[in-house]
């Protein structure tokens, strides 16, 4: 039995609704992209903070006997931002570590929702060691960005609004960081569709996990791993992956710059690297669909503060 259940997202749904937005889905015309199946992009950066991650933020907090002391939580800029919103909106205080390669964009919003931002390590596990240390001295609640199941269930939302919104869905495309949006999606479909995760060629977190049986520490780099970068899949995450996931495929950096280009051309939506890691699995044939298959994308996050350099 998985871990996140779809009562507990159901239960999510109830607890947050009237704290997160109810992201559209658009159709995309008929072989777009030059693809023979039919697209639907979900659009999670339209989410407040511009990525899905208030979902799990807000279901985390509002689940717990949050102390005086506040939360905390360590991320690589989007889950900060999420929690650092949260935190403002409940009218709590909020304590936030990212690593030194985080976003200056991200970072500041962070700062622009009130919480505290410590900036040290090098890389998000660092941010997150320090943070626990920190999370002992003061005894705040430890919002964690993917490894929690009512962070997980928050997620699930996104598979909740999915189905009702593309009801014959055949296959959701979901990028992979530490794991929470695709265990979320993934523990709501129980299988009953496909769930294809989505992560790029030097942030194999879940892929080189299945692959191993476990969840194994893996080197990050490249252009995404800001969002994407976590250096093991959480336990919760793999453990729904493991049993409701249907395949893990890998993109290359230079077919996450394609896929973030030709979105802004063809959409004029400009997303983040991380944002677009699923749609670059389509365009790059990583993932290849059946004809006519109803393929569900989900763009997963918009916080950048540049537009996509113009196709060639």
């Amino acid at each position: 039995m998985s871990v996140v259940s779809r009562k507990d997202i159901e239960a999510a749904a109830l607890r947050i609704n009237s704290r997160v937005r109810r992201t559209p889905v658009i159709q995309l015309e008929e072989a777009a992209f030059g693809i023979d199946a039919e697209i639907f992009l979900k659009l999670e950066l339209f989410q407040h903070t511009g990525s899905f991650k208030p979902r799990g933020a807000f279901n985390r907090i509002l689940s717990a006997d949050v102390p005086r002391a506040g939360v905390i939580t360590a991320s690589g800029g989007n889950h900060g931002q999420a929690v650092a919103y949260a935190a403002k909106v409940l009218g709590i205080d909020a304590e936030i570590f990212v690593p030194e390669g985080s976003p200056a964009l991200k970072a500041e919003r962070i700062r622009r929702h009130g919480a505290a931002l410590t900036v040290t390590g090098q890389y998000y596990d660092d941010a997150m060691d320090a943070c626990r240390a920190r999370a002992l001295e003061t005894g705040a609640l430890l919002v964690h960005p993917y490894d929690h199941p009512d962070v997980v269930a928050g997620q699930g939302m996104v598979g909740q609004e999915m189905e009702d919104q593309l009801p014959d869905v055949d296959t959701i495309l979901v990028a992979v960081g530490g794991g929470g949006l695709a265990a979320g999606i993934a523990a709501w479909y129980q299988s009953e569709r496909k769930v294809v995760t989505v992560e790029p060629e030097n942030c194999t977190t879940l892929a080189s996990a299945l692959a191993a049986g476990q969840p194994v520490d893996v080197r990050v780099s490249g252009i995404a791993s800001d969002a994407l970068g976590a250096r093991k899949i959480g336990e919760i995450p793999f453990s729904i992956a493991r049993e409701h996931v249907t395949e893990a495929v890998l993109v290359s950096d230079e077919a996450i710059l394609e896929a973030r280009q030709r979105l802004w051309e063809s959409l004029r939506i400009v997303a983040e690297p991380g944002g677009v890691a699923s749609l670059a699995a389509l365009l790059s044939a990583a993932y290849v669909p059946d004809m006519g298959e109803r393929v569900g994308v989900i763009i997963c996050g918009g916080n950048t503060a540049s537009l996509p350099d113009p196709l060639p």
